[in-house]
């Protein structure tokens, strides 16, 4: 028979071997050496000389291109065929190993093959083992030859730390796929154990498999055999080196495999795109993780295997960034302000604050925020966005960010003093930290030094107690800290130009200090309400210097509600004069005069006048008054008290366009708004149904701006406002303006809303807020659901009247609801209809105005009673009231 040609795959004993065609390594064949035999591995215990039989051939053999010739066959059982082989450098098999003395000749040898080739070579061969035999070689050595093979490992752990740091010399036995092989430890000579172990850093896709619980065949993971072909052509049956590293949280050994001359083959496979890197091992490989994931990154670059299809994220052009730290709002959250004064919100990337529901987690919290202000408040750092996370339910888009600080990583600062925890991203998640490996790192390390989160030992909580709750606390406090001067603290929030939450650390104290010896104008409260002019100038101003800063403090006095009156030091300078000089306050004579700081600060506003800066820019010197204002400092940023407050009679007619599912109102007031509002409307469907006027939003729609929206139900155009937004859906959560009621729609059915004739400035949104005086609606959501529905249906669609019994200072309207065509007294109200279905309560507590109205309440307490007898309602098993 003609000679073929194969290349071995591997050994499987002294006496057989696995080929494979050299251009196909899918097609196999076995061939076992003619006239031998060689003594057999087993799973039980390996007949002696048996790994040493199968070893001398591997050496030989394993991984290069022969020459073979089958001499015969044997048709029973397997259908194995038997040959010779022979070697590029003229080496013959069976005859080395014959005289090497690693096979013995079959007893039934001659048997086999009646050709004069056959008979030359088992007459050689026997001359081979005679020689063997009377050498004592291989299988005929007088002792010796029992190995201690096992084929599972009883501690793992312990093997990892007998082992760690050694360079282990080991066998590849199997390939299961691409990151996980049977490898043979040679712990010594006559030790063995056979395990499974996982290559460190990688996942590599899986290959077919059996599903053990239902039998059933899974087909391999796309490039999964790819993977495997590749690790075991190269390693199967060699030696490696193996640095065992850890185990996984299976209890499997995770280990670096070395080829002897091309070192670990987990970049080869990483850099051919059959595997991708693995985080669970970051902490295992430290620094050889970036070599995995440079390769990593060269696949993607050149859309090798897995990366066919890639596609990198855009690369941020705007590269390092400086800014100043204006917020620390948690630890892994800040507000930072560029040169233009614009304020942008980021969070540092792949880190995570101390997480506040978690009871052991949580106390670490505010230490991780006084960390980070006493480090970064005020400072110039850099940051680079490394990507964005969409707006989801309850959160708005967030931008992931490096923030460095004097050539430190602001993230990694933190994990390595246990403030923070890391992110466990998607494998696919390319929104991460760049030094991502250095952060899993620093965490281990701080999980071992105990550090922070990882402590057995909570922090000692700081409990603040509030001294500006009432006067009677604030005036016990005076009595201390009028005594002491330049107090330290720190600026926990800023109310207005003039007013701040200060806390002062060493007295546990919490208290509102207000500026003594000036008068800021105020700043508005609320969108719907109007500051003083410069008033929200002061107030950012005061934000930008003051907000979460060191600062000292003298205080003085108190005002009637527990405000502290005193003076506030920034790097040791009047704060209050700052804002004087800048022209953001005026001196207020009476209370400057008391605090001792009249001279500089009347100093500070005639430069101010004289720089027509703020409120002096249209300052005229021959118009000055020298007369003092009326108002204390104590006073300069609101009221000190509310005036006795009275039920108002103030009758309108109304429409109730919504009702949410918290049970507040929308109404429209009848009248000129709602004549404007339907010529505005008319106007604005015509416009929208001429075609030139379709074009949609020239870029994605931001919260709060104002649109054109296509409602649902009907088809039709309204003015709205956009609440929220999903950039991810190309959705939009709208509110219309006009009506109160809200839907989520998508972009495509929104228009600008940039027509001046229908600006909400032309004409305001004509949707009020509005609640239902005298009635608490229910707790429960059964209820409250039934209370919205009884409301909806008995305001729907009728013009009714309004008593607005109160106005807050948001805007909301209190009000009394009547249908003029049934109710003939004060108390046959749509409210009082609510209270006697048994679907609200009189309030327990009570505004003063409601108070006030005694006869309305003694009509609206008998309804609630008879409802209560009836069991009507949220009364229908019993008094919720009774304790």
């Amino acid at each position: 028979m003609a000679l073929l040609e194969a290349k071995v795959k591997s050994v499987l004993s002294g006496d057989t071997v696995i080929l494979h065609n050299i251009n196909n390594p899918k097609q196999e064949r076995t061939l076992s050496l003619a006239f031998v035999s060689a003594p057999r591995l087993k799973r039980e215990g390996d007949e002696p000389f048996a790994f040493e039989s199968r070893d001398f051939l591997r050496r030989q053999l394993v991984g290069k291109v022969v020459q073979f010739k089958i001499l015969y066959k044997i048709p029973t059982g397997a259908n194995r065929e038997y040959g010779v082989i022979s070697l590029s450098n003229r080496t013959n098999l069976p005859d080395l190993a014959v005289a090497e003395g690693w096979l013995k000749l079959r007893d039934d040898a001659g048997r086999k093959d009646d050709s004069e080739d056959a008979a030359a070579l088992l007459e050689r061969l026997q001359v081979f083992e005679a020689r063997a035999k009377a050498d004592s070689k291989g299988l005929w050595q007088e002792s010796g030859g029992r190995i201690n093979s096992s084929s599972e490992l009883s501690d793992p752990k312990q093997f990892v730390e007998e082992n760690k740091g050694k360079d282990l010399t080991a066998i590849v036995e199997k390939v299961l796929a691409g990151d996980r092989l049977i490898v043979r430890f040679l712990l010594l000579p006559t030790e063995h154990v056979q395990t499974m172990v996982l290559l460190a850093g990688i996942r590599a896709p899986a290959t077919k498999r059996t599903n053990p619980s239902d039998g059933k065949e899974q087909p391999a993971e796309p490039f999964g055999d790819e993977a495997h072909q590749f690790v075991e052509t190269r390693l199967l049956q060699r030696n490696v080196v193996a640095n065992v590293l850890g185990t996984s949280p299976n209890g499997q050994i995770v280990a670096t495999i070395k080829h002897p001359t091309q070192g670990s083959i987990a970049p080869f496979l990483l850099k051919a795109g059959l595997a991708k890197c693995t985080d669970h091992h970051t902490t295992l490989l430290g620094g050889e993780m970036a070599a995995l994931r440079q390769a990593e990154k060269s696949a993607k670059d050149s859309k090798q295997g897995l990366y066919q299809g890639h596609v990198a994220p855009k690369a941020s052009t705007a590269g390092q960034i400086e800014a100043t730290v204006s917020r620390i709002q948690s630890a892994d959250t800040l507000f930072l302000r560029n040169k233009a004064g614009a304020e942008k919100r980021i969070n540092l990337s792949s880190v995570r604050q101390p997480k506040p529901t978690d009871p052991k987690q949580a106390p670490w919290g505010p230490e991780a925020k006084e960390f980070l202000r006493k480090r970064l408040i005020g400072k110039h750092v850099q940051f680079h966005i490394d990507g964005k996370r969409p707006a989801t339910e309850g959160y708005d888009e967030r931008e992931m960010a490096t923030v460095t600080f004097q050539g430190k990583n602001i993230g990694l600062l933190l994990v390595e003093n246990g403030l923070a925890s890391v992110i466990r991203h998607r494998q696919d998640d390319t929104d991460r930290s760049p030094i991502y490996d250095d952060l899993l790192l620093a965490e281990s390390a701080a999980q071992e030094a105990q550090k922070g989160l990882w402590s057995p030992k909570a922090p000692s909580a700081k409990q603040y107690v509030d001294y500006s709750e009432s006067l009677e606390k604030a005036k016990r406090q005076l009595t201390l800290l009028s005594r002491q001067r330049k107090v330290p603290a720190i600026v926990d929030f800023v109310k207005s130009g003039s007013r701040f939450t200060v806390l002062v650390p060493r007295e546990n104290a919490k208290l509102t200090l207000v500026l003594s010896g000036i008068r800021a104008p105020r700043s508005a409260r609320n969108p719907s309400e109007k500051g003083e002019p410069f008033g929200q100038e002061a107030h950012d101003f005061a934000n930008k210097r003051c907000q979460q800063r060191d600062v000292e403090i003298d205080v003085e006095d108190c005002d009637k509600v527990g405000g502290f009156i005193g003076t506030l030091y920034i790097n040791r300078e009047n704060f209050a004069k700052t804002l004087v000089e800048e022209g953001l306050a005026t001196v207020h004579a009476y209370s400057a005069e008391k605090s001792g700081n009249a001279n500089e600060l009347f100093a500070a506003e005639q430069r101010a006048k004289d720089a027509r800066k703020g409120l002096w820019h249209d300052y005229d010197p021959s118009q000055d008054e020298d007369a003092e204002q009326a108002d204390t400092g104590a006073d300069a940023n609101g009221q000190n008290g509310d005036a006795a407050a009275e039920r108002r009679k103030d009758y309108r007619d109304v429409m109730v366009t919504h009702v949410t599912d918290e049970g507040r109102l929308k109404l429209q007031q009848v009248g000129t708004g709602t004549s404007a509002l339907t010529e505005l409307m008319n106007a604005f469907r015509s416009f929208h149904l001429n075609p030139t006027n379709n074009q949609g939003l020239p870029n994605p729609p931001k919260a709060g701006e104002f649109v054109a929206a296509k409602f649902t139900a009907d088809d039709e155009w309204y003015r709205a406002r956009i609440r929220r937004n999903d950039r991810e859906a190309k959705k939009a959560e709208v509110v219309y303006i006009d009506y109160g009621n809200s839907e989520t729609i998508p972009w495509s059915r929104l228009r600008p809303l940039t027509q001046a004739q229908f600006a909400p400035q032309k004409l305001k949104p004509q949707a009020q807020d509005a609640q239902l005086s005298f009635t608490q609606l229910p707790g429960n959501p059964e209820y409250l659901a039934d209370a919205v529905n009884f409301i909806a249906q008995e305001t729907a669609d009728r013009q009714l009247v309004a008593n607005v019994d109160q106005v807050d200072k948001d805007g909301t309207l209190w009000v009394t609801l009547f249908d003029p065509k049934q109710s003939d007294k004060a108390d046959q109200s749509i409210n009082a209809e609510v209270i006697s279905e048994g679907l609200a309560m009189v309030p327990k507590k009570l505004r003063a105005w409601e108070r006030s109205a005694t006869d309305i309440l003694a009509a609206l307490n008998k309804r609630q009673t008879t409802a209560k007898e009836e069991r009507r309602g949220q009364w229908e098993y019993g008094d919720l009231t009774d304790d």
